[in-house]
């Protein structure tokens, strides 16, 4: 929540709508374009959330469809909803949200479906089944309604060749699998359910896990002591047991007995408590079950390898997963099998050396990045920063005018009327300075003796700027031509408004591109037209300006954007 809190306030512009891509030119003059636009769906949002992610799921979908501006219908599931009512109880309580932006349905959802539109969006988290279930309603097809699925699915991690006993890639991937077993009593659809590695390995996997997870105190989780406690319930309890069993037709348990282990501080008869359970298949390549059966608890299945192709085609039987994670130091190996696998998921993790002090951890998808996979994961996608509000707006591409999108968008385009005023635009607070308002420069001639000092100056002396004989036959450069930071350098003379003013800083340009060189005795002259505005806060907004280099002839040397703040008058 507070990762798409800061994104909305520092990424997202100050409309009702959002820019998708660049002005696209469709007609030679210039008269005519395109623009994609991004508008918040007139319907609502449908979260269904998954029994093991109470607070946290709901906190996911929630957040980008608020700020896509849609409001949002949540469910959970029944087993866990009263931890998710406490948190819906408070959300409500605390008016942070306007009236029907936020509403809760604990139990069965009625004939909310038969009321949906294509305004309206269902993102859900869970079983397949139920997805399935859930994509068949006929009027999810009839009116085309988005549907994002996140599904359980049998992610892998995968150990190395080059990770071998004793090096920190192999402890690091005993470490994860041990814990993504005992997290949450392994009620994770990102957890690992198959532990891929190399034959020669497997013994020492097997022992290293063994080690680790006989430390694992089972119980009741308030006290200290206890590193794991029960799944959601005894209906839950029963059901990773009947696809234990399943999974033991083709695997051997290694670790673990579900019939024997201790609880502590807890009635091991009454509540729903299960040991780590490992198993071991000794023949994965003809194996079925354990690359289709997802028991889900603290259950992982260890299976061995030969050669990077095999662990490659072994990960990908999962047949669609949410994430991989890989353990090597090698990155010619790990080249390989991110590509090998890359299809398959939605998440590829690289944990070593390097990153492991850092690193999130192979089950924990980050709102800046995606998460959501292909095939059994389910074939949606959420999170993954700003990308995520477009599930919930449409995308629209208008065409017309430069003047007229410039006037719909708010954003000034090439060949937009600009608006010159007797003041230099960077005498303009903030929220006076108009979209459009340009700056005309004057003319400034580029000498041999200006870019002999630049070169010297700066230390830039390379052959297209210094050896009139280098450049002989060059594809781009027609003799010695001028450093391009030379005339970003001369623009920016010609352009700024020296005294103090309403202009704070200049913190950045994007978009640079040199699209003339400009040789000795050329003339050079600069347009600064006010593109487009955001506010950051009451001191200041941020003003972004299309900026074009250009000769006295009007042929076009370089464009960019540059980026100022600007102080806010009503703050001064």
């Amino acid at each position: 929540m507070f990762v798409y809190a800061g994104k909305g306030r520092r990424e997202l512009p100050n409309s009702t709508f959002m820019l998708d891509g660049a002005v696209e030119p469709l007609a030679k003059g210039g008269t005519f374009a395109g623009q994609h636009i991004l508008t918040s769906l007139q319907g609502a949002a449908v979260h269904i959330n998954a029994f093991n992610f109470p607070c946290w799921g709901m906190l996911e979908k929630l957040a980008p469809a608020i700020l896509a501006g849609v409001p949002v219908v949540t469910k959970p599931a029944t087993v866990t909803s009263y931890v998710a009512h406490a948190l819906a109880r408070m959300i409500v309580e605390s008016k942070i949200l306007p009236d029907g932006a936020f509403q809760f349905i604990v139990g069965t959802t009625g004939d909310l479906f038969d009321h949906l539109t294509c305004q309206d969006v269902v993102c859900f988290t869970g079983s397949a089944a139920t997805s399935e279930m859930l994509q068949r309603h006929p009027v999810i097809a009839r009116e085309a309604i988005r549907f994002i699925a996140e599904r359980d699915s049998l992610n892998a991690a995968i150990l190395a060749p080059d990770a071998k006993p004793g090096t920190p890639e192999f402890d690091l991937f005993v470490k994860e699998v041990a814990k993504e077993m005992t997290v949450k009593a392994g009620q994770k659809c990102t957890a690992i359910r198959r532990a891929l590695a190399p034959s020669s390995h497997v013994e020492a996997v097997i022992g290293a896990l063994r080690e680790r997870l006989s430390n694992v105190q089972i119980g009741n989780p308030e006290l200290e002591s206890v590193r794991m406690g029960p799944v959601v319930g005894l209906d839950q309890r029963r059901d990773v047991l009947s696809h234990v069993a399943k999974l033991k037709t083709e695997a051997q348990i290694v670790i673990g007995d579900p019939d024997s282990f201790a609880v502590e501080g807890a009635d091991k008869t009454r509540g729903a408590f299960l040991p780590p359970l490992l198993l071991h298949c000794s023949d994965p390549t003809r194996a079925t079950s354990v690359h289709e059966i997802e028991a889900f608890g603290p259950v992982c299945t260890v299976m061995g390898y030969d050669g990077i192709e095999q662990a490659i085609a072994l990960t990908n039987r999962g047949g669609g997963s949410l994430v991989a994670s890989v353990y090597t130091h090698d990155p010619l190996v790990a080249s390989d099998i991110v590509f090998g696998v890359s299809t398959f998921h939605g998440r590829v993790i690289l944990i070593d050396r390097d990153c492991a002090k850092e690193q999130t951890g192979h089950g924990s998808p980050m709102p800046q990045m995606m998460h959501g996979g292909p095939g059994r994961a389910g074939g949606g996608e959420e999170l993954g920063g700003v990308r995520s509000l477009a599930h919930y707006m449409q995308r629209t591409a208008l065409q017309g005018s430069p003047a007229m999108l410039t006037s719909i968008t708010g954003n000034w385009s090439k060949n937009a009327p600009v608006i010159e005023k007797d003041r230099h635009p960077f005498r303009y607070h903030f929220e006076d300075l108009d979209i459009g308002q340009t700056f005309f420069s004057k003319e400034r001639t580029i000498t041999l003796e200006d870019i002999e000092h630049f070169a010297h100056f700066t230390g830039d002396t390379f052959y297209a700027h210094m050896d009139e004989e280098a450049t002989k036959g060059h594809p781009f450069f027609p003799g010695r031509v001028a450093h391009g930071y030379l005339l970003l350098s001369f623009a920016a003379g010609l352009f700024v408004d020296p005294d103090p003013g309403p202009v704070l800083a200049n913190y950045g340009l994007d978009n640079l591109r040199f699209t003339k060189p400009i040789q000795p005795g050329e003339t050079i002259k600069v347009r600064l037209t006010a593109k487009e505005k955001s506010p950051r806060n009451k001191q200041y907004g941020e003003v972004r300006w299309d900026v074009e280099i250009m000769t006295d002839k009007d042929e076009s040397a370089a464009t960019y954007e540059l980026l100022t703040m600007n102080a806010v008058r009503t703050a001064a």
